[in-house]
């Protein structure tokens, strides 16, 4: 995770907890004029997330933002449910949803390939374990640079 990264992380989360929610994670994707920071918020209540909730910590962590100024230049601000096909970025995230249909996508090669879909069959120490076609592959955290639950209907 680079340091910016990791200092607007640390400016937001504890906006989104204050506010009772639970913060899921973030992406932070620089694009010049087109820059996108997206937080993800989820909540116990069995309503789930809503329009308002999102607008609530909208408002809150683009306050912080405006006085902390980490990102330089233009960028928009979106606040969203992780929803159905909702990405992972923790270990305890993955380690929820063992047994479901992960799509992940590494920084690097690994055993040749930056693509791996497969279920998830667990988590060993800093390492997340994926069958895909009957091989199992045991991926460090830090390779991954994205990954997201399959949905399953």
């Amino acid at each position: 995770m680079s340091a910016k990264h990791t200092l607007i992380e640390e400016l937001i989360r504890p906006v989104v907890e204050g506010l009772g929610f639970q913060f899921w994670g973030m992406e932070y994707i620089s694009q010049g004029k087109h820059s996108v920071l997206r937080i993800f918020i989820e909540t116990d209540k069995e309503k789930g997330i809503d329009v308002e909730d999102c607008a609530q910590v909208s408002r809150q962590v683009s306050s912080i933002l405006d006085v902390e100024d980490p990102i330089t230049g233009e960028y928009n601000l979106e606040v969203s449910s992780p929803g159905l096909d909702r990405p992972l970025f923790e270990l305890s995230q993955y380690e929820s949803y063992v047994g479901s249909v992960v799509a992940l996508k590494l920084r690097v090669p690994f055993d040749g390939r930056r693509k791996f879909k497969g279920q998830l069959t667990g988590v060993e120490g800093d390492e997340v374990v994926i069958l895909v076609d009957q091989e199992e592959y045991l991926l460090p955290i830090e390779l991954i640079e994205k990954a997201n639950i399959v949905p399953q209907f």
